[in-house]
């Protein structure tokens, strides 16, 4: 293995993780990753921003797209808070995203060094890990964890902190191997009472959202709402997971929803809700479904089971992704 330096192993491990584009402002605290990525740009462009909030947004609209993480980088204080606002965004969206913020160097560590800042305590409540990489030899090991816990479960942000002398400390370790997402099914008992449930029911109702989407889950969701008959309405900000233009769309539920689409939430005998958390906008307020214990039948499914009665109490649970494949 060649001698490198932490940030040309850093760019490498996202080489090794199919990053295809990533988004940020240069900063002087991360300038041997600038460095490296110069050097690996036919094979990683850097887009470079005029604001470090903008990049963020750009990084979390490429996990939207994609499905895999969005990669910004940013500098340190300044730099960082400004890209707290994607960040959040992609907390909020469950859309997968790693950032990586410039940090002081160690020898400088806890002396509230020009612009320093702890973002594992600053990110701890936004961020679904928050870490610093204190070793060059340890770089592969923090960016597969990164990319795994980015997009397993409900997917989210991750910010991995940078300090100045770990990315120009130079050694030899190999690259990680290429992560995906952990899949998630159904118990066949779970998805049998489901069914049940459904063809008993009197006004049902779908509601699909989150993330973890790909063109197979959207299709069959479709196949299946033709041959149940079932309507489908769209949680806030995933109007497009089914097509706005087919018979069986009934709305989206979000800011300003139909009045008439409310009263048809509301009066459901049964509700599935497939990959939406059931946030504040989904619910107008939290005023859709009573907390904590729905009177429509809630049947939730979501690919985070920390997610499933964390506000509101489902007859049927089932922790699974929207596909499998």
């Amino acid at each position: 293995m060649a001698i490198r330096t932490g940030g040309e192993i850093l760019v490498a491990n996202l080489v090794a993780q199919r990053v295809t584009h990533a988004f940020g402002v240069p900063g002087e605290s991360y300038l041997a990753v600038l460095d490296a990525l110069h050097d690996a740009r036919d094979r990683l462009p850097f887009v470079i921003c005029r604001q470090e909030g903008g990049a963020a947004y750009m990084a979390e609209a490429y996990g939207k797209l994609t499905g895999r993480p969005g990669v910004v980088f940013v500098t340190r204080g300044p730099g960082a808070t400004n890209a707290a606002v994607g960040i959040h965004t992609a907390a909020q969206d469950s859309t997968p995203l790693v950032a990586f913020v410039g940090q002081v160097g160690s020898d400088t560590v806890d002396r509230e060094a020009f612009q320093e800042i702890d973002y594992r305590r600053m990110y701890a409540g936004i961020a679904k890990w928050a870490a610093q990489i204190d070793r060059a030899d340890r770089i592969p090991e923090y960016v597969a964890h990164a990319f795994r816990t980015a997009i397993s479960g409900r997917p989210g942000p991750v910010v991995l902190a940078l300090p100045e002398d770990m990315l120009t400390a130079r050694t030899d370790v190999a690259d990680a191997p290429y992560v995906d997402a952990v899949a998630a099914a159904p118990a066949r008992d779970a998805v049998a009472e489901i069914e049940r449930r459904l063809r008993d029911a009197q006004r049902p109702l779908v509601i699909v959202g989150g993330s973890r989407w790909d063109d197979a889950a959207r299709v069959a969701l479709r196949d299946f709402a033709e041959a149940s008959g079932l309507p489908v309405a769209c949680a806030f900000r995933h109007q497009d997971l089914f097509d706005n233009r087919h018979p069986n769309y009934a709305g989206d539920v979000g800011i300003a929803i139909n009045p008439r689409l409310a009263t048809r939430v509301r009066d459901a005998d049964v509700l599935l809700v497939i990959g939406e958390r059931l946030g504040e906008m989904t619910t107008s307020g939290y005023t859709l479904l009573d907390v904590p214990d729905p009177r429509q039948a809630l049947l939730h499914v979501h690919p985070g089971a920390e997610e499933l009665g964390s506000v509101y109490q489902p007859q049927v649970a089932i922790a699974a992704t929207p596909t499998i494949s």
